[in-house]
């Protein structure tokens, strides 16, 4: 049988990782490609990163956009304070059906990239 939490533990927990993301400077979101061999792209994100409702965190001011700083293929995300300690990681990024939906993959040194969803559901 599988472990579930309480819909009050969940949503305390994901309220503590907001705060923890939004609590030291502005946080941002940091796009790599696999096994985060390399950043590919570091998006500023708004003071106020999430919003949370029912261990759901869904990501604000969306859309965001960054420049590319390397090539390769975006694959995982991950989420840092302002002094870039990370609080969130192992987030799969994609086009559709993933944690963070962006305009593309496949990504060039000096293009934008936009993310236009972002969601991170507490564990159940």
């Amino acid at each position: 049988m599988a472990v579930n939490y309480a819909s009050t533990l969940k949503n305390s927990r994901m309220t503590a990782v907001i705060t923890a993301l939004d609590g030291a400077g502005t946080p941002k979101m940091v796009i790599y490609n696999a096994a985060y061999a390399l950043a590919l792209v570091t998006i500023t994100l708004a003071a106020t990163s999430f919003s949370m409702s029912a261990g759901v965190l869904t990501l604000l001011g969306v859309p965001i956009s960054g420049v590319v700083a390397n090539t390769g293929t975006a694959a995982l995300a991950q989420f840092q304070d302002g002094a870039s300690t990370w609080w969130i990681e192992g987030l799969t990024v994609g086009t559709t059906g993933t944690d963070i939906i962006v305009n593309s993959t496949s990504l060039t040194a000096g293009q934008t990239l936009t993310v236009t969803a972002g969601l991170i559901t507490a564990a159940p």
